[in-house]
């Protein structure tokens, strides 16, 4: 049950291409966001969809492959851990932020 622990799985199409940026110890760092789509009915009977967007963090190895494989808009699934993390700007303000480490990348292709 240990892979249970801090696990997140989402399917879903990058509202971006993933910015790349090599990083001072020479690992490359992909960040995209990932759009998740949910459908219900609701009381009228209509048919709606409801849209999550999920920051998403790579590094090194795959962050090399998003580089290569991930573009705005192609569906893709991921594997990963949720993390939190805090900055603060000059000015003061905090801000806290909630992103998915990737560990695995798949790109899914739909047959036409």
């Amino acid at each position: 049950m240990t892979t249970l622990r801090n696990s997140v799985k989402l399917i879903g199409r990058p509202g971006i291409d993933p910015q790349v940026k090599m990083m001072a110890n020479e690992r490359k760092m992909a960040r995209f966001t990932l759009a998740t789509n949910e459908f219900y009915t609701n009381a009228n009977g209509e048919r709606v969809a409801q849209t999550q967007w999920h920051n998403l963090v790579a590094w090194g190895k795959t962050a090399e492959i998003i580089e290569k494989l991930v573009k705005k808009g192609k569906e893709i699934a991921i594997e990963g851990k949720l993390t939190s993390r805090s900055y603060e700007y000059p000015s003061g303000v905090k801000r806290q932020v909630s992103e998915v480490v990737i560990n695995e990348v798949m790109l899914i292709e739909k047959a036409s």
